[in-house]
């Protein structure tokens, strides 16, 4: 442990301990070059000449150092100084997210969602520069005094490269994506699910998945469905539940695909919470993942009982290392005591329960498939047609399902029609050229004709554009309609119902069109195009948004350059007196800092005129003694100022003579006033008249 007052590298002066990690200590600084205190994570003497663990530690330093985002804790310095490493990082005055919900128990949703939002900026910034955090969990997010969120803590981040990475650390088990449990690739999607189970948590104030074994929660994590958060909080708007569902599909494919979009949902979902808007893309691949005897091996050397080399800690570790205890939060690599009852039964492959009901499941799985096979072949070779009531059971419609009919041939609005009535739902994937259907008919539809699917499915078809040689000959032609103002879908089947395709669709954001709806198309309303041209709609995102930064402190003018650099607004200034700020320095500001709001929206300021000054009348002390006139001036909260003596003919000896500043004006309180005192009339002397002597010789007789 190092001593209070110790300087490292001639610059940090040690001003206390404020942590302990597996591998590092933390210690509050003061950074005497740069006048800042700062968080300095020192590695421990035990790993200080062990490679591996040195190279770990600047890997987390380089990979920290190169973000720089206002809800990223930065990294300042990494050196070394007599044989001690260390990382000099932002100091945070604040508490955990983690601490936080255990405080409020659970938060609202736009509580919640603005937090998600902050920190869903900072994993941004980390992605955009090729770094995966992959350990967001509440304990590496800050919340500072002033409200500011950031992401902490890079210690098992990796830069990302083109190639395919493979995670080698795990997260906290509670928080970790299903690919990281089974130890598959890793990328920033991985980010997006853990950021989603900390969302569950943020607003039921719970995990979705726990158990008395790591090993189970991360098996959870590939295997299980996790309670809709609605469950436990009836009045969660639909918005925030499907961003939450959506960020942890067990599938990455299924997920948001980055964080920018995944903060526009964030950001519509604080503008309209009870819409419905989240769509979750449906991937014919996305099945329950099954855990391989190898993966579970891997996973059962990853739980508690089998220590890890790189994670020394009992526990996990806060903002700067500092270790919580093992309770749901233990890092999925924590090692436990050496007593630990559960490190006999979690050391095999799995324990005798669950192995014999894998063993189970995976019988029953095997007679289902065989099942399904000779009931598929016997219907294709004619197996079961021979009686009246097989053919009864074979055409009966399974309850809850529907068979789908055959759309081939008819107008879209014919089929809408027609599998709205089936309770079927329609949606147009493409146009195409055909010279078997006429043009406005549909080609093709998926699921086929004759399936058996679950009420409510989606046909989606393929429209004929007609021949092709038809159409050439024919030089068909279209007008392109207006479609600016309409909301995107509509525009679309606007232009398609024209006979137009919608080739592809830009974004732009717009301070007059709102977001979603169209603003231009190219080629422009009202030109002249061939059938079947591809029209590019130019679509609003709406008014820019800017995250608002804190000004408070800071001077007018600096505050005032601050707004304007962040695209926001100088509104109102007024100006009121405080005891605590400097005269000329920000008080407060309309908007909180770190919320996100529309560009050039106004901040209103209130600036500092310092301490408040009072005035008070000066009382006339003329012909007063002194102290008396000492007395009614500190009755008026003034002070005695300088104090003189003259003679006077008029005024009484030890009264004053005058005052210097007259009596009646108005002047700060506190201010001195000087007096001069009478010392009585000044005493006259009387002198005799002079007698000149003559000496007896001198008189003549």
């Amino acid at each position: 442990m190092l001593d209070k007052g110790r300087y490292i590298s001639d610059r940090y002066e040690i001003i206390q301990k404020i942590g302990s990690g597996g591998m590092s200590e933390v210690y509050q600084a003061k950074d005497h070059t740069l006048n800042r205190d700062v968080a300095i994570k020192i590695l421990k003497d035990e790993f200080a000449n062990d490679e591996n663990f040195v190279a770990k530690f600047k890997t987390e330093a380089q990979s920290a150092a190169s973000l720089s985002h206002p809800n990223i804790v930065n990294v300042y310095d990494v050196g070394s100084d007599s044989g001690m490493n260390y990382i000099v990082m932002e100091y945070i005055e604040g508490i955990t997210l983690k601490t936080y919900i255990e405080k409020k128990g659970r938060l609202s949703f736009k509580e919640a969602d603005s937090i998600a939002i902050q920190v869903a900026k900072g994993i941004e910034d980390a992605h955009r520069h090729h770094v995966v955090h992959r350990d967001i969990k509440p304990q590496n997010i800050m919340i500072s005094t002033d409200g500011k969120v950031k992401v902490m803590d890079f210690g098992i981040a990796r830069a990302a490269s083109a190639e395919t990475v493979k995670s080698e650390v795990m997260g906290s088990v509670h928080y970790i994506s299903p690919e990281q449990a089974r130890n598959g690739f890793v990328d920033g999607k991985s980010d997006i699910y853990s950021l989603g189970i900390v969302m569950y948590e943020m607003v039921t104030g719970r995990v979705p998945f726990d158990s008395d074994t790591t090993v189970a929660v991360a098996v959870a994590h590939l295997q299980e469905e996790m309670v809709h958060p609605s469950v436990y909080v009836p009045d969660l708007p639909v918005s925030m539940e499907g961003i939450i569902l959506k960020c942890t599909q067990k599938n990455p494919d299924m997920r948001y695909q980055d964080t920018e979009e995944l903060l526009a949902d964030l950001k519509k979902a604080l503008m309209n919470p009870d819409e419905d808007f989240v769509v979750i893309p449906h991937v014919q691949t996305a099945k329950t993942m099954v855990v391989s005897q190898d993966e579970l091996n891997l996973i059962n050397t990853r739980a508690p009982g089998a220590a890890d080399p790189d994670d020394q800690s009992n526990g996990y570790e806060d903002q700067y290392g500092n270790v919580q205890g093992r309770s749901q939060n233990t890092s999925y690599y924590d090692t436990p005591q050496e007593d630990d009852e559960e490190t006999d039964d979690d050391s095999g492959f799995l324990n005798p329960k669950m192995e014999k009901a894998v063993t189970i499941g995976g019988i029953i799985a095997g007679i289902v498939i065989i099942i399904v096979l000779i009931l598929f072949v016997g219907n294709v070779l004619g197996w079961f047609r021979s009686g009246s009531s097989t053919k009864e059971d074979t055409t009966q419609e399974e309850e809850g399902k529907v068979t789908v009919p055959d759309v081939r041939g008819m107008t879209y609005d014919e089929a809408k029609e027609l599998l709205t009535k089936e309770g079927l739902e329609i949606s147009q994937f493409a146009r195409e050229y055909s010279d078997e259907y006429e043009k406005g008919q549909i080609i093709s539809q998926d699921p086929d004709s004759d399936e058996m699917v679950d009420e409510g499915s989606t046909v989606t078809v393929v429209v004929s554009k007609g021949s092709q040689s038809e159409t050439d000959t024919a030089q068909q032609s279209s007008v392109v309609p207006d479609v600016a103002g309409m909301e995107e879908n509509a525009a679309k089947a606007s232009l398609e119902q024209a006979g137009l395709e919608v080739g592809s669709t830009t974004y732009t954001y717009s301070d007059t069109v709102d977001e979603g709806v169209v603003i231009s198309t190219d080629p422009s309303a009202g030109s002249t195009v061939t059938d079947g041209m591809s029209i590019v709609m130019t679509v609003s995102r709406g008014k820019k948004t800017v995250s608002v930064p804190s000004v408070t402190g800071k001077t007018q003018s600096d505050a005032e350059k601050l707004l304007k650099n962040s695209n926001l607004a100088v509104g109102s200034v007024t100006r009121e007196y405080s005891d605590s700020v400097a005269e000329g320095k920000v008080i407060r500001q309309s908007l909180v800092a770190g919320s996100t709001v529309q560009e050039n929206t106004a901040v209103d300021l209130t600036v500092s005129l310092g301490p408040e000054v009072k005035y008070v009348v000066v009382p006339d002390v003329l012909g007063s003694t002194l102290q008396k006139a000492q007395r009614m001036l500190n009755n008026k909260g003034l002070e005695l100022g300088a104090v003189d003596y003259a003679y006077s003919d008029s005024v009484a000896e030890g009264c004053v003579i005058s005052q210097g500043i007259a009596a009646g004006r108005s002047i700060e309180e506190g201010s001195s006033v000087s007096v001069v005192i009478s010392k009585g009339p000044q005493e006259t002397v009387t002198t005799s008249p002079t007698v000149t002597t003559t000496p007896e010789e001198d008189i003549v007789e």
